[in-house]
């Protein structure tokens, strides 16, 4: 049609691309990263706790070390994990009003900055524990805890830390008297706790809530081997706090950051899951005339993304990676629903028992993996809602969430290779658990009616089948033992 000089074409086609973008992909543009402010004095253990929380290896983010070096805008962004950023700050020394300001004002200035990116998320505020009736708090801590009480800091959320833990575990061992020598080793490790928490309770929470009030959110760390749960408590703490007083792509860029509780990757995972795409494997609408493997494609990345590995070559995006929990789910959900009388992980040709998975040398592990990676054809088609592909699409997430957090506990924030990611592979296929999420998965399908499928129902169980799986300490020893004591990394 012309008007004038100008000709107006009207298309009429129907639009059949649509564009799939990784939930994460949209938080971390406008988060990248956890910005933290650590304040402390010198020996207080700050570069520890980084290192631990963080996984970024011994000293590479706080790098100076004496008394009068920090510098509170400097921005530490380390290499070995770039979702967050650190600053920091010496403590508040007797006498000094000087740093006391400079905290102040810098936490000011980062809360009316207008982008989130740029916004400090928390702050940790550390504290060696006392011992022998030491002071806990100098009068710039005190006068810090209570311009937070009053609001004078605004609401970015002030963790305490109390640190070295363990010193005081130790000094009060070496104190008991005799009269604990019929104790058995449970009972005495009771009477230790009880003790150091009495002293912590007399000696910092009570200085501390006359100061900040009975809601200072703190929290009782060791960097030493034995005391990890008392990291994860601390970012699981951090974590709630940002939540409540922040955005939710914070609290998710603060899980994403943190590597050392599997828990709350899990809880974010489901969390940023939900937002989207697994709302869309019922109904279907953001999946709308794309092939399953570009849905798989973003369900995958968004699920490594959260875990947040130490991965700089990207196995973990790779398309043998890839091809392994796809052969998971082809393995036990090709075609119609199985037989539930039958045992479903007896179909996976390389399964065994997890002991046969740790035994012996470090020979080269062997994973069904076709040469030249070549995907089943299902993955090629447009997608459409149907039990099977629904199963499928539940099994590969769980399968994949679950396969990540093994190699989560098991690599410790070392950098992978493809030998611990196939050896968390073997590991889980050998478990019960596998087994068990596609039993669940199946009889969940099985059970839905017509009339009564909601995505509600989906979410729910796909929720339920991640969060069931549990790890045996001993078992994941011995898998760390036989991963760490053989470096020398193996092709796929």
């Amino acid at each position: 049609m012309w008007h004038g000089n100008i000709k107006i074409a009207v298309d009429f086609s129907e639009n059949t691309s649509t564009e799939l973008l990784p939930t994460t992909s949209g938080m971390i543009e406008r988060c990248p990263r956890f910005r933290i402010l650590v304040i402390g004095k010198v020996g207080v253990g700050k570069s520890s706790l980084i290192d631990h929380v963080f996984g970024v290896g011994t000293n590479t983010t706080v790098a100076h070390n004496q008394p009068g070096e920090a510098d509170i805008d400097r921005e530490f962004i380390s290499s070995h994990n770039d979702k967050f950023v650190l600053h920091d700050s010496k403590g508040f020394e007797p006498g000094e009003e000087d740093n006391l300001n400079l905290v102040r004002d810098f936490i000011n200035r980062r809360s009316a900055m207008p982008d989130l990116k740029d916004k400090l998320h928390a702050v940790w505020l550390c504290f060696q524990i006392p011992f022998a009736g030491g002071r806990f708090l100098e009068t710039g801590a005190e006068k810090f805890l209570t311009w937070k009480r009053d609001g004078i800091l605004g609401d970015i959320p002030v963790i305490v830390v109390l640190t070295k833990y363990d010193k005081l575990v130790d000094d009060i061992e070496l104190n008991l008297d005799d009269s604990t020598d019929g104790l058995s080793d449970e009972a005495f490790k009771k009477l230790v706790k009880d003790n150091a928490d009495m002293e912590i309770h007399d000696n910092c929470i009570g200085p501390l809530e006359r100061s900040a009030g009975s809601d200072i959110p703190h929290a009782t760390i060791s960097t030493e081997a034995g005391y990890k749960e008392t990291l994860a408590s601390l970012i699981q703490l951090t974590e709630k706090h940002v939540s409540k007083h922040s955005t939710p792509e914070a609290a998710v860029m603060t899980s994403i950051a943190q590597r050392v509780h599997s828990g709350l990757k899990v809880e974010t995972l489901i969390k940023v899951g939900k937002t989207r795409y697994w709302k869309a494997l019922r109904s279907g609408p953001s999946f709308k005339n794309c092939q399953m493997w570009d849905c798989l494609d973003v369900l995958h990345t968004d699920i490594v993304e959260v875990w947040n590995f130490r991965d700089p070559h990207k196995y973990l995006r790779s398309q043998e990676f890839r091809k392994l929990i796809l052969d998971m789910v082809d393995g036990t959900q090709v075609g119609p629903i199985a037989d539930p009388d039958k045992t479903v992980t007896t179909r996976f040709s390389m399964v065994g028992t997890v002991a046969s998975v740790l035994a012996g040398p470090a020979a080269p592990i062997v994973v069904p993996i076709v040469a030249g990676v070549v995907f089943g054809a299902w993955v090629y088609d447009v997608y459409q809602t149907s039990d099977v592909v629904l199963q499928r699409f539940m099994a590969y997430i769980a399968h994949l969430a679950l396969v990540l957090r093994t190699l989560f506990i098991v690599s410790e924030s070392q950098e992978l290779t493809r030998r611990a990611i196939k050896l968390a592979v073997e590991f889980y296929l050998a478990s019960p658990m596998c087994g068990e999420v596609v039993i669940r998965i199946q009889d969940h399908i099985r059970q839905l009616k017509v009339l009564e499928r909601r995505d509600s129902d989906i979410l729910n169980k796909i929720e339920e089948v991640v969060q069931f799986y549990k790890i045996d300490e001993a078992e994941m020893s011995k898998l760390r033992e036989k991963l760490h004591g053989h470096l020398v990394d193996e092709s796929w």
